[in-house]
């Protein structure tokens, strides 16, 4: 792949698909990682339900963690399952910590470093 999947300039979630044994996988590779077949880039709809999360409540050690001019904020991780059957890390934009539901619908949306993904509006859920 010459395009790097989590770069910003990619829309949307690029993932790469399995000509011989339709196996989809997150970020793109050139090769399927079960079968070593080559694998075609595809577009993922970047919508799911969140499958399991946990929320880092402490600031990593330092060095190398620099802590932001306002301090460390606990913040949430997910995995989130796509609907093509791939699973994709992301941290969990929510304005309240304690509504984080496992099965809740997200959005995920690609950019430097991890994933984000966000609540789904209603709109985006019934399309």
């Amino acid at each position: 792949m010459t395009t790097d999947p989590r770069s910003q300039a990619v829309a949307g979630l690029q993932g790469a698909r399995c000509s011989g044994c339709s196996v989809t996988v997150y970020p793109a590779e050139d090769a399927c990682p079960r079968c070593g077949g080559p694998a075609d880039p595809v577009a993922l709809q970047g919508t799911g339900t969140l499958w399991t999360w946990t929320v880092q409540r402490y600031a990593p050690k330092s060095p190398p963690y620099e802590p932001p001019p306002g301090g460390f904020v606990p913040f949430a991780l997910g995995y989130v399952e796509l609907a093509e059957d791939v699973r994709v890390a992301a941290v969990l934009d929510l304005d309240d910590l304690d509504d984080i539901r496992i099965g809740m619908p997200l959005s995920v949306t690609a950019g430097p470093g991890v994933p984000r993904a966000r609540p789904t509006t209603p709109a985006e859920e019934r399309s």
